[in-house]
């Protein structure tokens, strides 16, 4: 790998602070590494609800507030409620190993990580990048992640297409519930 990377982990203690319950589990450099810690914890679908996996460069925080993503976006991808597990658990790999092993070629300095937030309503994966701006590389980037998600094996039994959409938003428009600046449909 040409990038250390963070593994993340936020539980679903809602009495603490957002900041305290956020944890960092690991940092691996080498494909080895990466599948120790991949096969010896719980994949996205075995989270409790509330609680996210981050895998970000290692010395970037995943928090929107610090310098490296305050002017950032993200490629939104919402996992309905009542599709099985295995469809977040496959659309998160086929992310992780594409973002760590570098396949988004000339914009992976856009990319700082990938959020996979579990929750009741439907959940969330998200690939985070670092500036909203930078449209062109930003779609470069949305393209690739439909073609790994479009090529990917779906388990037997699972309805297909893996996503209805792909949806980039900005930080900013995040936090302001402004909606998006840039909407993407089927790619």
């Amino acid at each position: 790998m040409k990038q250390k990377w963070t593994y993340w982990y936020l539980n679903d203690d809602r009495q603490a602070c957002w900041e305290d319950r956020l944890k960092p589990v690991c940092t691996f450099s080498t494909v080895e590494e990466f599948w120790a810690l991949y096969n010896n914890i719980r994949p996205p679908s075995g989270l409790n609800c509330l609680c996210d996996y981050n895998v970000f460069k290692n010395g970037i925080q995943p928090m929107w507030e610090v310098p490296e993503n305050r002017k950032g976006g993200r490629w939104l991808i919402t996992i309905e409620k009542g599709r099985p597990g295995e469809i977040m658990d496959l659309i998160w790999l086929e992310i992780l190993i594409a973002m760590i092993g570098e396949q988004f070629g000339e914009d992976m300095d856009l990319i700082c990580g990938l959020v996979c937030n579990v929750r009741g309503k439907g959940s969330k994966v998200s690939d985070e990048c670092v500036d909203w701006s930078a449209e062109e590389g930003n779609l470069r980037i949305g393209q690739v992640l439909k073609q790994k998600l479009l090529g990917a094996e779906v388990p037997p039994g699972c309805a297909t297409p893996l996503f209805d959409w792909l949806k980039y938003e900005d930080h900013d428009s995040c936090q302001k519930k402004s909606g998006s600046t840039v909407k993407v449909s089927r790619l």
